[in-house]
């Protein structure tokens, strides 16, 4: 009982300090991510990232972000490797729609949104490349119960996924919208996080991940044409 009673304690502990890290609520980043799934542009270009940017990322040493005043975003593509059913595909397609209104949402604060090429627009492309729910059972036993706080800090060491969460990998591409040139673009995957609130909802976590790249965009741009309010997320 003393051993049931202390791998409680340390499973529990190991949890909180997960939890306190940040990779409690929200989503987090990947450790890797397949870069020959590129379907927006050749794989060949990327460089991995480095500290908080994407893990894989191009950018146009020619490029200017502060030529661009106005931008137009793509509807978002699911892209899945793959026959998707049904109710599969609705999910993505959710997916694809909420990114696009994220992306619009964090976008339209610094730039005049339009919908066909003009001088001075920076064109935003972003596809769905795989995403999986979330596991609401595992996720809360995983969450609640001393043993499956274990199981999943086991997992969260090999393979930086705690258990039950689901996950989603895009890409995004920028191109000036008027000559079609290739400014940048980044490939990313994230996993959700333990969030008590929303353990029993399927697609939350790759939800989440879709506002942080939508805020990142937002921030990156920012930061490239050396604002001063920029806002990271």
């Amino acid at each position: 009982m003393n051993v049931m009673r202390r791998w409680g304690m340390v499973a529990m502990a190991a949890v909180m300090a997960l939890m306190l890290g940040g990779c409690a609520v929200g989503s987090y980043q990947a450790r890797s991510v397949d870069v020959k799934n590129s379907p927006l542009v050749n794989p060949d270009i990327f460089e991995k990232g480095k500290d908080d940017q994407s893990l894989y990322r191009y950018v146009n040493p020619k490029m200017d972000v502060k030529q661009y005043t106005k931008i137009m975003i793509d509807p978002v593509l699911v892209m899945k490797d793959g026959e998707l059913d049904k109710d599969e595909l609705q999910d993505y397609q959710n997916l694809a729609n909420n990114a696009f209104v994220y992306l619009n949402k964090e976008l339209e604060k610094s730039y005049q949104i339009v919908k066909s090429p003009e001088m001075g627009t920076l064109r935003v492309q972003m596809a769905i490349i795989d995403a999986d729910s979330a596991k609401p059972v595992r996720n809360t036993l995983s969450t609640l119960m001393p043993i499956g706080m274990g199981l999943s800090v086991i997992k969260y060491a090999a393979t930086g996924k705690q258990s039950g969460v689901g996950e989603i990998t895009c890409e995004m591409k920028f191109t000036d919208a008027s000559t079609g040139e290739l400014l940048g673009a980044a490939l990313d995957k994230r996993y959700g996080g333990k969030e008590l609130s929303k353990l029993w909802s399927s697609w939350h976590n790759a939800d989440d991940a879709l506002q942080y790249w939508a805020k990142r965009t937002a921030f990156s741009l920012c930061e490239m044409r050396g604002g001063a309010d920029c806002v990271k997320p």
